[in-house]
């Protein structure tokens, strides 16, 4: 495993990325809401990125191998969707859960975030499902530290999630960013504490943990990207890009409309 530490300068690049992502949700939120198209979110966040911003949106056209390319510029995924969801004509209806996930490119570097949003009044599964991911996301990040190992992170996300009755998706996990959209390492949302690849300072990575309502158990819809629960059961999925520093963490996708850290975690 080849893993990259950023130098000073880079660091600030990430900051700027990361700084950009968060703030397309939070020009967006206020357009989420019953009636609209994930296709008509999708236009305003490129639109947004492209003369706002000067960044560019970093899923259009992003083709991984054996993937063809995606054909949009944000992830929007609904309800049972676990990620990579494609925007276009469906139209978001009252009580909907929807994850947008945000990567853009500035000047070379990546900035990489998504939160969830509640379509009106939630039902008690889907609002409690989505706390229970934000706090596992969380958990996770407050694990971060020089000297950690990863495996640090992803034994708290699991607890926390397990000890809800919840489920971790185990086919996705989170991964070094920088340059690149995917680097190493893989960021793991479960596993055992004290394992896995040590932490040093300037190691830059995602950790976005995707949670079931029900089974871990997921399928690829016939469009070769959108990702959804095999038992049609309800899922969440957070995401922040955070860097590792000398007295612990940083997280980088933060910005005025970002949600605060659940109480008792520090940012």
């Amino acid at each position: 495993m080849s893993v990259t530490t950023k130098s000073e300068a880079e660091i600030g690049k990430m900051r700027v990325a990361g700084r950009l992502a968060a703030e397309v949700l939070d020009y967006i939120a206020p357009q989420v809401k019953p009636g609209i198209t994930t296709g008509k979110l999708n236009d305003l966040c490129h639109t947004y990125m492209l003369e706002v911003q000067g960044s560019i949106p970093a899923p259009l056209n992003y083709a991984p191998p054996g993937y063809k390319p995606f054909p949009k510029s944000i992830c929007t995924s609904v309800n049972h969707q676990v990620c990579h969801g494609i925007p276009g004509e469906r139209v978001l209806k009252h009580g909907d859960s929807l994850n947008i996930d945000i990567t853009v490119i500035k000047d070379g570097f990546h900035g990489d975030t998504s939160r969830m949003f509640h379509l009106g009044e939630p039902g008690i599964q889907a609002r409690r499902l989505v706390e229970v991911t934000y706090e596992c996301m969380w958990r996770g990040i407050a694990r971060v530290r020089s000297g950690a190992r990863l495996g640090d992170v992803g034994a708290a996300i699991q607890t926390h999630a397990e000890q809800h009755g919840y489920s971790i998706v185990r086919e996705f996990c989170g991964h070094g960013i920088g340059r690149k959209f995917h680097e190493e390492p893989q960021v793991l949302h479960y596993g055992k504490a004290g394992t896995g690849l040590l932490l040093e300072p300037g190691m830059i990575f995602t950790i976005e943990p995707m949670i079931n309502a029900g089974k871990s158990g997921i399928r690829e819809l016939a469009d070769g990207w959108t990702i959804v629960t095999k038992d049609h059961s309800l899922s969440a999925q957070w995401e922040h890009t955070v860097l590792v520093t000398d007295s612990g963490y940083e997280v980088l996708t933060v910005s005025a409309g970002a949600p605060p850290p659940p109480q008792g975690l520090v940012a």
